[in-house]
């Protein structure tokens, strides 16, 4: 189930960045940000009051808090590095994230087998193949470098942080829940203070876009959950290491709905992240 869980996780990731792309191409990415999570938390209370997760209230919940702190700031972060460039350097640095659920999971005793190391090593260099860095052209800036890596540290922090959330289904409800309210939370303060300083424009959303909007919010917020899942019925390292191929899933969506072909890197990349996967689901 941890296999299956983890890679639904990446699944859903890979199209929420997918269809964010695409919003802020449009639209600021930090009202992208605001409007789906707070879609998502309507939502979210909705399943909440529905199956009386209010009950699994504890210390736990805390886990959910930081989470939700820690999100907006990784999202931010690497939208930032994405604008500076190149995106073919950024998008995979993005994905080394996954060393932090990895390092827990190491330090609280989990041993994977031969082969699932063997994965874990194939499916992180694919991972990062199938971004398709670029060996060539311009010089990346070190602000970008330094962006990408604190939303990287941020994208696997969150990962570690809400598998330690909950440990009931209800409970997990509960903890994405309270995670959305604090992304709402924080995401909407930012939001009033580059107003206010007018560094950003009063959000305009057309109606037409809300559905899209809804999706990333929502395939958002479903992702977190899986992985919660699946961390939670395997290995932890297994579980991040499959979660994170969602980089893998937004370079074939992009092929898929826009046309973009990929590259003989990329294509390599993504053969290996299976090669991974196949190892990891078996070993």
């Amino acid at each position: 189930m941890t296999a299956l869980f983890a890679l639904a996780t990446s699944l859903l990731w890979g199209l929420a960045d997918f269809g964010g792309g695409l919003l802020t191409r449009r639209t600021p990415a930090l009202t992208v940000v605001v409007v789906s999570q707070s879609i998502a938390t309507v939502v979210l209370g909705a399943i909440v009051v529905a199956t009386g997760a209010w009950s699994e209230t504890g210390p736990q919940l805390w886990f959910a808090v930081a989470a939700g702190l820690v999100g907006p700031v990784a999202m931010l972060a690497f939208y930032k590095a994405l604008a500076l460039g190149p995106m073919g350097v950024v998008s995979p640095l993005g994905s080394l994230g996954v060393a932090v659920p990895v390092a827990v999971g190491l330090v609280l005793g989990e041993r994977p087998g031969l082969l699932q190391f063997a994965g874990i090593a194939v499916a992180v260099v694919g991972v990062v193949l199938a971004g398709g860095p670029q060996f060539k052209g311009a010089p990346v800036q070190r602000q970008a470098v330094l962006l990408t890596l604190l939303a990287a540290f941020g994208f696997g922090a969150v990962m570690a942080l809400i598998a330690e959330a909950s440990t009931t289904l209800t409970g997990l409800f509960l903890a994405l829940f309270v995670q959305r309210v604090t992304n709402v939370a924080a995401g909407g303060a930012a939001l009033y203070v580059a107003v206010r300083r007018g560094t950003e424009a009063p959000p305009k959303i057309a109606w037409g876009s809300l559905p899209a909007l809804a999706f990333v919010g929502l395939a958002d917020v479903a992702a977190n959950g899986t992985y919660a899942l699946a961390a939670q019925n395997g290995p932890v390292t297994v579980a991040a290491v499959l979660a994170s191929l969602y980089p893998v899933v937004t370079a074939l969506a992009a092929r898929g709905f826009l046309s973009e072909r990929l590259r003989g890197l990329q294509a390599t990349g993504a053969g290996l992240a299976l090669v991974g996967t196949v190892l990891l689901a078996t070993g």
